[in-house]
């Protein structure tokens, strides 16, 4: 079992990756992947004080059978002022690092909060599905990232839009101040 939050050892990581984008580019060609716009532009406030705007949404067409919702944390080096809303036109070209992982449903991509991390809420099939792709993930994360700033919550049974429609939903899975739990929206 992968730890709850934590990288895979970077053989494993690297080669998951390699898999997702070769996966990840057969579904862009077929035109499996979404850019839904529902959710674009709506804030979120997490139980740390911070908010974030989310600024796309990536969806595929999937109804999980075994639900759960993740969230990644990072804070990017050497990115400040103007450069976060390029990051945040670039990012669109990692899609193929996420999307043809088994199990992934959706994500949010949330620009930088008031702390400077960004996230990202996903919707995932499988909770040790998603614990896979976030320890993967985070090799991906640590070569831009400030070192100590990756973390990820893995909240198994849970739905995103049940979450983002009530936030109490998630109350019983951690503490109040914790970094990933969803507030209310603005």
């Amino acid at each position: 079992m992968i730890p709850e939050s934590g990288p895979a050892p970077r053989p494993k990581a690297w080669l998951a990756v390699a898999r997702c984008v070769g996966t990840s580019c057969i579904m862009l060609a077929r035109g499996q992947v979404r850019q839904p716009k529902d959710n674009v532009g709506r804030v979120l406030r997490f139980a740390d004080g911070s908010t974030s705007r989310v600024y796309r949404e990536t969806a595929v067409r999937r109804q999980p059978a075994e639900p759960c919702v993740l969230v990644v944390a990072f804070t990017l080096r050497l990115v400040r002022g103007r450069a976060h809303r390029l990051f945040e036109a670039e990012s669109i070209l990692n899609t193929p690092l996420f999307v043809g992982f088994p199990g992934f449903v959706n994500k949010l991509w949330c620009a930088h909060d008031t702390f400077g991390a960004y996230r990202g809420l996903y919707e995932w099939d499988g909770a040790e599905r998603a614990r896979k792709y976030a320890s993967a993930l985070w090799r991906v994360l640590e070569l831009v990232s400030v070192p100590g700033s990756i973390s990820y919550k893995v909240l198994p049974g849970l739905r995103r839009d049940e979450v983002l429609a009530d936030p109490a939903r998630i109350a019983a899975a951690g503490t109040d101040h914790a970094w990933w739990r969803l507030r209310t929206q603005e």
